[in-house]
């Protein structure tokens, strides 16, 4: 066997080993524990700012404010991720792995109506969804 046939087969293996490991489906119950995780975060985060009336007619909070709001958004959401065995580090980390399967995440969502109309109506821009705004979460 010539020495580029056999650099060709080696570049072919290689290739589609590569190939095979991108598209590894992400397990179902993965997808469900984010996808509900998601969904509890938004729901969360709607509810924290829009009781937070503290800052009315466009007032926007201090730095020392904005530190406060912070720390008390991460202690909640870690509270929160407990409930799927999370912690806030794990679920940024893996969540744009889960959520980048949309396949696996649109038949999640189509088999669970309830959980899809509550998909959908968080808010686009901070979820991670329709744009690169928010924190992903």
């Amino acid at each position: 066997m010539s020495r580029n046939m056999t650099r060709h087969i080696i570049g072919v293996s290689l290739g589609v080993l590569l190939f095979s490991g991108m598209s590894y489906a992400v397990e179902p119950a993965e997808v469900e524990k984010f996808v509900k995780a998601r969904v509890d975060i938004g729901e969360m985060m709607t509810n924290y700012f829009q009781s937070g009336g503290q800052f009315k007619d466009g007032q926007r909070p201090s730095a020392d404010q904005m530190k406060e709001m912070g720390a008390d958004i991460h202690t909640k959401l870690g509270k929160l991720l407990t409930k799927y065995d999370l912690t806030v580090e794990e679920y940024r980390k893996r969540s744009p792995e889960i959520f980048a399967d949309e396949a696996a995440v649109k038949g999640y969502l189509n088999e669970h109506p309830d959980m899809k109309a509550r998909y959908e109506a968080l808010p686009l821009d901070r979820m991670g969804r329709g744009g690169s705004t928010g924190r992903g979460y």
